[in-house]
């Protein structure tokens, strides 16, 4: 799965101290295959508890995580749209990346200096929403130009992409991200034809104060934050980019002791991870043998075969039947044998959506 989260922010929000924490706590890269990556692609390992359980359950010789990416986007400025500061290159690369993790500023401190003179993370939010506006209304208008003269020659391909292009422009017009309209899935074709900036998902980051990671309900810029992206049916994670660099650096027993002492269950970064993961409609399945208990990612709504085919093209083309255990099952039933013996697991075939939390073992013949 080569989808990659886009980590965007105006100047001294956090960023680069928060991706600086993604490439501290990255993933062994020996354990992922043509994980050559440039500098600004961090790498982590997707957390889940039920790898640890199955681990338990089978004892295998080794565990693998699935895992994740973070591309690190140049800065934005107002401006961006039309080239100011580093525009054009914050624009090619949020192109290149699947989802955005926009990160706000919402602590103050008189020692980091905010480009506008003062915190107000909704300007700052909608600084970086407008210029990727402003982007995409340029090329909307771009493609009208084009498929309008198309249209007034009655090429019904054209008339139909007309009215699509239309109604985005309208809602671009109107300060409406993409993402924000409403289309039908031939129409969502066509809009996705035209690679949009604003039809990417969006997350965004409230990256607060140390003494207030614990408890984040009662800062204001928080609450303006979740109020914003509650209207734009947008998740917030909050995070303390200058602790999450600190967690970063310990593991195991020191790492939930320093959690304990903050006051939380788990690190933003965790949650950050998570929540970009599913941002993208990801999920995981499981292998589970003596050899090797390994996590993997699937795209949900892909099928047996599919899924087969992120372990090797092999299976996907030889794919004979998944032999699949739902995972609350198997580790009610205690062991893949006991499963069995309770009829928990199942022989599916080549229509068969796999599930978050299939523990599967795949037949082929090539």
């Amino acid at each position: 799965m080569a989808l990659t989260a886009g980590i965007v922010g105006l100047p001294n929000v956090g960023k680069s101290t928060l991706f600086n924490a993604i490439t501290q706590a990255g993933a062994e890269s020996a354990n992922y295959p043509f994980c050559t990556i440039d500098p600004n692609v961090g790498i982590v390992e997707v957390p889940d508890e039920r790898l640890q359980k199955l681990t338990e359950l089978v004892n295998p010789k080794k565990t693998v995580p699935t895992a994740f990416e973070f591309t690190d986007i140049a800065g934005i400025v107002k401006g961006a749209s039309k080239g100011e500061g580093l525009g054009n290159k914050f624009l090619s690369h949020i192109r290149q990346v699947d989802a955005i993790c926009q990160v706000v500023r919402c602590f103050a401190d008189d020692n980091i200096t905010h480009v506008s003179g003062k915190v107000d993370p909704i300007a700052d939010i909608e600084t970086i929403n407008l210029e990727l506006i402003l982007a995409d209304l340029e090329t909307v208008d771009k493609r009208v130009d084009r498929v309008a003269k198309l249209a007034k020659q009655k090429d019904k391909d054209a008339v139909y992409e007309h009215e699509v292009l239309v109604k985005v422009k309208a809602g671009l017009e109107a300060e409406q991200p993409a993402r924000a309209l409403e289309f039908t899935d031939e129409q969502m074709r066509i809009v996705k034809g035209l690679h949009l900036l604003t039809v990417k998902p969006m997350l965004y980051v409230a990256n607060v104060g140390e003494d207030e990671v614990a408890d984040a309900s009662n800062n204001p810029y928080v609450q303006k934050v979740r109020e914003y992206a509650e209207k734009d049916s947008s998740e917030v994670i909050v995070v303390c980019a200058k602790i999450e660099s600190e967690i970063a650096e310990l593991e195991g027993e020191e790492k939930e002791m320093f959690l304990e002492e903050l006051g939380i269950e788990e690190s933003g970064l965790d949650q950050l991870i998570r929540a970009s993961y599913h941002l993208l409609g990801l999920a995981t399945y499981f292998t589970a043998g003596e050899q090797e208990v390994r996590a993997w990612t699937f795209r949900k709504g892909m099928k047996a075969p599919q899924c087969a085919g992120v372990i090797h093209t092999d299976f996907e083309r030889g794919f004979i039947r998944a032999e699949t255990v739902a995972y609350d099952d198997l580790v009610t039933s205690g062991s893949m044998t006991a499963a069995k013996e309770a009829g928990k697991v199942r022989l599916e075939g080549k229509e068969y959506l796999v599930k978050d939390g299939d523990v599967m073992h795949f037949r082929f013949n090539v």
